[in-house]
């Protein structure tokens, strides 16, 4: 069996594993490591919570210490579509880099300037940056990156979902041409207009995929058929008679998300919520008093799903279907992490149903269909829990173009 040994990398590189506690590198790394340390542009597509972030991070600082510089300019450059992510793969990144002597900036919006700045100025190796506000230290002349030689672009299907390409493309145009860097792409899911993306920032890239858009089969994933009104109650039922220890829940809205924290806390459920209306201070609050078990449940939008990296989630709910079959697989990734098993539950009324044959489609298999033991399904909701026309309408509107998802999901405005 492979070891992270055999791939010859720098000594401090190979400590810094060791103290993480990594012995044997996964299917993604082992597949992607090798090119990567050659030079070569990669495009690797694998599951959620298979090990990318340490495929494209290993080499590239391994080929950052082989090639030593003394200009401040950056030479490494990741680009990740959410505030957590870039979090996750900022301290990531440190902890591999510890023992380097190489440094880190992690660079995103919904925070002051100043720090950033400071650490851009002092001379930073890798930047870890969402592409907004990257853009405006770039206009600012705090960020320089003539000299980088290493582009990583992580999450890239959500970062086009999600609008970003025009960013991305304005970002290239201050980056070295494509001949003169390595650049790597890395994602869960490669719909055609990632592959497209390819053939503009990439030169000839080796293809690396492992378990396309299949989720783990550690995962135990089932249907609820429930009426839309009567959504609330099942899910406290199942809080109420599972042992569901460390639930991660979906809504579709930054609105409803909110909405069930609040009927959940007065049901006496510890919950909170992540979402891009949340102040970063909020995000980091939430999601590390759901790490320490503080909060049982913690409701987010798909927005903030790429960034949350938990270890335990006993369950990933979703309590409304997904807008793209793509996302169920990075929801339901969230849990059964590292090998651990876990369960996946997604509620359905029938104007999901369209939806539930495309996500069946896309992981290839049916999904098995429950109802929950001792739920009464003809009981009537809290009137509270009934919608309004106006809210099914909002709700349940389906956007033709990529615009109009994103106005929908972030309510009209672009968070970085």
């Amino acid at each position: 069996m492979i070891q992270f040994c055999d791939f010859n990398l720098a000594a401090p590189l190979q400590d810094a594993v060791r103290r993480m506690g990594f012995e044997h590198p996964t299917p993604i790394q082992t597949q992607a490591i090798p090119p990567a340390l050659q030079g070569l542009d990669i495009v690797g597509c694998a599951q959620t919570g298979t090990g990318k972030t340490a495929a494209f991070l290993l080499p590239s600082l391994n080929a950052l210490l082989s090639n030593k510089s003394k200009n401040k300019n950056s030479r490494m450059l990741v680009l990740v579509p959410t505030r957590e992510l870039a979090l996750q793969v900022g301290d990531h990144a440190k902890q591999l880099a510890r023992q380097t002597g190489l440094k880190v900036a992690v660079v995103y919006g919904g925070v002051g300037m100043q720090d950033q700045e400071r650490a851009l100025r002092a001379g930073a190796d890798v930047v870890v940056a969402t592409p907004g506000r990257l853009l405006d230290h770039i206009n600012r002349n705090t960020a320089c990156f003539e000299h980088l030689s290493i582009l990583v672009l992580d999450e890239a299907d959500r970062m086009l979902d999600m609008g970003f390409l025009p960013d991305i493309r304005r970002v290239l145009r201050v980056l070295p041409p494509s001949a003169r860097r390595q650049t790597l792409l890395f994602s869960a899911t490669m719909p055609p207009y990632i592959l497209a993306l390819t053939r503009e920032v990439q030169r000839n890239p080796v293809k690396v995929e492992v378990a396309v858009a299949r989720p783990p089969e550690a995962i135990d994933q089932k249907l609820y058929p429930v009426p839309k009104h009567l959504k609330v109650n099942l899910l406290l039922h199942l809080l109420n008679h599972h042992k569901m220890t460390s639930v991660l829940v979906f809504t579709r809205t930054k609105h409803g998300a909110d909405n069930l924290v609040k009927k959940l806390k007065q049901a006496g459920v510890k919950a909170a919520t992540i979402h891009g209306n949340r102040t970063q201070g909020q995000r980091v609050a939430a999601l590390e008093g759901f790490r320490q078990g503080h909060y049982r449940v913690l409701v987010a939008t798909d927005i903030a799903a790429r960034g949350i990296d938990v270890e335990g989630i006993s369950h990933v709910l979703n309590f409304d279907a997904p807008g793209v079959a793509e996302d169920y697989v990075h929801r339901i990734g969230r849990t059964a992490r590292a090998e651990a098993s876990g369960d996946a539950i997604t509620f359905i009324t029938p104007a999901d149903e369209p939806m539930v044959q495309s996500i069946q489609r896309l992981i290839g298999r049916k999904l098995e269909r429950c109802n929950a033991p001792g739920f009464d399904y003809g009981v009537e909701a809290p009137s509270y829990a009934k919608p309004s026309v106006a809210e099914l309408q909002r709700q349940y509107a389906t956007p033709r173009t990529t615009s109009q998802r994103w106005s929908q999901m972030l309510g009209g405005r672009r968070r970085r």
